[in-house]
């Protein structure tokens, strides 16, 4: 008997000692963990056990997702107050169908979502969410509130990273959003309308949609690193639910059955601007790289491909003289670039990623930012019929530099402005066929000086359709009498023409 409690003792004592031992080295080493090994630590002091919804019970879900999700807060100063950011794309998306031109907007406070991904106060939000904000205030489900700091934005994923100085927090479980199935059910939880926490479920609806949100979005200069140039790099690959959202659900989470994060939702498409059935979340996968880079560098290391190309579908394959109907086709490639290095030419179409096949740009470039400078990724393309792969090592922004825009230097000094082609979303969204988005506006130049809002469609100057900036300067060139004749689509799907003068 003596001899099992020495025993007993012993292993308790050994027990403790280990326990001990791994709490100081967890404590040393978490702040050189990506999420993913912080998120391991933590469930694995925490065990969950939720199973999958055979029988579509949500309620174990929801218990575990709903204490990490917070309501956040925020207050705008004067100045950014009459910017007119309400916090929320929500009611922005859609408040300029319904609010008069001369009314000045002066929003003082918005609310939206966030989700906790660390126990220590990393909560993952949307850019447009603390946007511009002067305070950040995160309530949680029990009402303690704290003030967060902003740790990085990103608008070109619409995602940011805030902390708040607090430890023991509740946390979400990150899942897999690769794993994510059409059909599957997932549920919605924030805080809708300011209301306490909300849960709503339905099912996947779409995935790697592209919604064309994010392209006329600016990087504010305070989160950025003024030595790196400004590249429009608009990321959209949207998981599409059902699930009912509305205005303050944005940040807020998107989790399967198991109570596992799978994206952060983003936006909704209604002619409202309230719930009308379509949802759209930014995926975790993505999401947990853009997060991991704030922690570890500060802001977004992205890689680039280094290669300009538009989507293909029946119509445009037969005016190119291709069969293949899916696929990216290779407007340009950029001279230095990733591509360019590994034998990728103009004419090629790009049909599969890592193996995984490329029916639309968000298949490609959703994959893309999931990387970093230096990083490989292996393209299969189309050239004469056979497919070719070929290993491309991603460039940064100082060597691609313009990689999405290719725009010419003539270009921006006439009309100060870069230029990407527009998504077929777009097309569908306005009923064109072609077209350049304007992006990166530039005070003194022509698209400035008359107003021109990013986010603006050019569809045709001088008479001539432009579908890519070879169009765009062939066009140029054929100006007379001293001036442009431009027409396109303003944001908000008004169409337009316009006539710039121009000097010799």
């Amino acid at each position: 008997m003596k001899k099992i409690g020495i025993t007993l003792l012993t292993a308790f004592v050994g027990g403790a000692i280990a326990v001990g031992g791994y709490k100081l080295i967890e404590n040393q080493y978490t702040g050189n963990m990506s999420l993913e090994e912080r998120q391991k630590v933590y469930f694995a002091n925490n065990p969950v056990s939720v199973s999958s919804a055979g029988d579509v019970d949500f309620v174990q879900a929801a218990a575990v997702v709903t204490p990490a999700v917070v309501h956040i807060q925020t207050t705008y100063s004067s100045n950014n107050a009459s910017r007119g950011q309400s916090g929320d794309p929500f009611e922005d998306m859609f408040r300029d169908f319904m609010t008069p031109r001369n009314r000045p907007r002066q929003p003082q406070m918005a609310s939206g979502s966030g989700v906790i991904v660390t126990d220590d106060g990393y909560i993952v939000t949307n850019n447009h969410v603390v946007e511009n904000a002067s305070k950040i205030e995160i309530i949680m489900t029990d009402n303690r509130s704290y003030e967060a700091k902003i740790v990085g934005r990103d608008p070109n994923t619409d995602l940011a990273l805030v902390k708040v100085n607090a430890t023991g927090l509740p946390v979400v479980k990150i899942g897999n959003s690769d794993n994510v199935q059409v059909g599957e059910w997932v549920l919605a939880v924030g805080y809708p309308f300011t209301l306490n926490s909300t849960v709503t479920a339905g099912i996947v609806s779409a995935k790697g949609r592209s919604i064309g949100i994010l392209g006329g979005q600016e990087e504010d200069s305070r989160y950025r690193n003024p030595d790196q140039p400004r590249v429009n790099t608009a990321i959209e690959s949207f998981i599409q639910t059902d699930a009912a959202i509305n205005r303050g659900n944005s940040g807020g989470a998107l989790v399967n059955t198991r109570g596992e994060l799978i994206g952060i939702n983003a936006a909704i498409a209604s002619q409202s601007g309230s719930y009308e059935g379509y949802g759209f979340a930014i995926p975790v996968n993505l999401a947990k790289k853009i997060m991991d880079d704030f922690i570890k560098y500060g802001s977004v290391k992205r890689g680039f491909v280094g290669v300009t190309f538009e989507e293909l579908n029946a119509s445009s394959a037969k005016e190119k003289g291709l069969k293949r109907i899916n696929g990216l086709y290779v407007n340009s490639v950029v001279s230095g670039g990733g591509a360019a290095a590994a034998g990728i030419k103009e004419g090629d179409v790009l049909t599969k990623v890592d193996g995984n096949k490329i029916m639309s740009s968000a298949d490609l470039q959703e994959r893309v930012a999931r990387l970093r400078p230096g990083d490989k990724v292996q393209l299969t393309y189309e050239r004469g019929g056979s497919e070719k792969t070929a290993t491309v090592t991603l460039k940064g922004e100082e060597t691609v530099k313009n990689a999405s825009t290719v725009s010419s230097k003539a270009i921006v000094d006439k009309l100060g402005a870069s230029f990407t082609p527009v998504t077929n979303a777009q097309k569908q969204r306005f009923g064109i066929s072609s077209g350049l988005v304007v992006s990166n506006i530039k005070a003194g130049g022509l698209l400035a000086n008359y107003d021109i809002p990013n986010g603006t469609i050019i569809t045709s100057i001088n008479a001539r359709a432009v579908s890519k900036v070879d169009d765009l300067r062939e066009a140029l060139g054929d100006s007379k009498n001293n001036s442009i004749r431009l027409e396109g689509v303003a944001p908000d799907g008004m169409k337009f023409r316009v006539i710039f003068p121009i000097s010799e």
